[in-house]
């Protein structure tokens, strides 16, 4: 048996007696450890002669989930971290320090829904011969899963995790948001240029907080509204309208496709 699934089973005994066949769209302890290492792949950053992954990693979950792990909590994280720092070991990567994983609530998660947050944190020491790779002062965006009801086979326990997609269409043309932070407006600079002479160089900029996003006026001359009211800052839900000058662009949030187990 290989050294990942022990521990993953170490994962799941934690939860014996408090997981059952009624919680299957609650967030699973196992899913977060596999979520954890997709998420440490997704973040690699190759350097002259090493490959280098996130060393902090953030979950955020619902209020009640976050219950849910109330009484063996340090311990998950432990497991966790042990995970990740195996998985990085057979896949020789390397970190800048040991791996930490921070639990966090967000209400603005509903059940079955976790969101995980990465970022590369210097430590006080480093592997020499190589330049370090850059440190990053905000985390990376946070992704969001969903956990489904399984729609295999009945007796089947395993639930489905879906991957939220997210996106600003203008004018029939979606763009994907991957960054924390999107800059809009008329400069080729920006994230996202609008050609559109009543928007600003730099009219607004879409920033994710935690697992929510904004719209936020950078001073333009002629302002931003979402669904028709005047803004400087708003907090945005699927389909809403943002309006910048005279074009409009619709916020998206979805779980349109589903991950595989592992």
């Amino acid at each position: 048996m290989s050294v990942l699934r022990t521990i993953e089973q170490k994962i799941e005994s934690l939860v014996e007696g408090v997981f059952g066949r009624a919680f299957r769209t609650n967030v699973q302890p196992v899913e977060l450890a596999r979520k954890l290492v997709k998420e440490m792949d997704d973040h690699r950053m190759v350097s002259v002669s090493r490959v280098y992954v996130p060393n902090e990693y953030t979950v955020y979950l619902s209020p009640q989930d976050r219950e849910q792990f109330s009484s063996y909590e340090s311990s998950l994280g432990l497991e966790l971290q042990e995970y990740l720092a195996e998985h990085a070991r057979r896949e020789g990567y390397v970190m800048l320090t040991e791996p930490r994983v921070g639990l966090k609530t967000d209400p603005d998660l509903d059940v079955g829904e976790f969101g995980i947050a990465t970022r590369m944190v210097q430590g006080r020491r480093r592997p020499q011969g190589d330049p370090p790779p850059p440190v990053q002062a905000l985390p990376a965006a946070t992704i969001v899963y969903k956990a489904r009801e399984p729609e295999s086979a009945p007796g089947d326990d395993e639930a489905e995790v879906a991957r939220e997609s997210v996106a600003l269409t203008v004018n029939g043309h979606p763009h994907e948001v991957t960054k924390r932070r999107v800059v809009l407006g008329r400069s080729r600079d920006c994230d996202i240029e609008l050609s559109d002479p009543n928007i600003s160089r730099r009219h607004a900029e879409l920033r994710q907080e935690g697992t929510s996003y904004w719209i936020v006026d950078l001073d333009s001359t002629n302002g931003t509204e979402v669904n028709g009211e005047r803004t400087t800052r708003a907090r945005l839900e699927h389909g809403d309208r943002i309006t910048l000058g005279s074009t409009e662009l619709v916020f998206e949030r979805g779980f349109a496709a589903v991950d595989g187990a592992s």
